[in-house]
């Protein structure tokens, strides 16, 4: 059952991320990667960057080899992810799963298409900016948060003390 709920949860996320792209990408006129940028808000502007490394643009190098490696890294995240999918029996800890899933499947989509990972929110305050993201990255982020709060948090069941054993050392 909890299968289920992550792998909904990761197609909703990897299918909300390609939509927000294809919506991004259509809106400059863009086939691919380009440099574009639109005022929203004083806050947000819309770009089309390629992000072809890793977080905050690190590897960043843009050749075929970066695709392959970082694609095959993101799978083998996935296959591991999959496996501890299958495993849980919290609904939270198979959501936060499913949203990584589904934020890592998102990116490998724009890797394996175009050479690199298509971000589009640009905030910033005043003369402070943040990297550009995408809702891959957003599904990612919150994911990771969750599993973090459910790890902290999480109720899990205690183990009987043996013969006096103080558990709490």
């Amino acid at each position: 059952m909890m299968l289920r709920l992550g792998l909904l949860i990761a197609a909703a996320a990897a299918a909300l991320d390609q939509l927000g792209k294809f919506a991004v990408l259509r809106y400059f006129g863009e086939p691919g990667c380009g440099g574009h940028r639109a005022v929203v808000t004083s806050f947000l502007d819309l770009v089309v960057t390629c992000n072809r490394g890793v977080s905050f643009g690190l590897f960043n190098r843009g050749d075929a080899l970066n695709v392959i490696v970082f694609s095959v890294i993101a799978a083998g995240v996935v296959a591991l992810l999959l496996v501890w999918l299958w495993r849980v029996r919290s609904a939270f800890l198979a959501a936060a799963i499913g949203l990584v899933i589904g934020g890592a499947i998102g990116n490998v989509i724009d890797r394996l298409r175009l050479g690199g990972v298509v971000d589009f929110l640009y905030f910033h305050v005043g003369a402070w900016y943040w990297p550009a993201f995408n809702l891959a990255d957003s599904a990612i982020c919150l994911g990771v948060a969750a599993m973090l709060i459910d790890g902290l948090l999480g109720r899990r069941p205690t183990g009987e003390a043996k013969s006096g054993e103080d558990l709490l050392r």
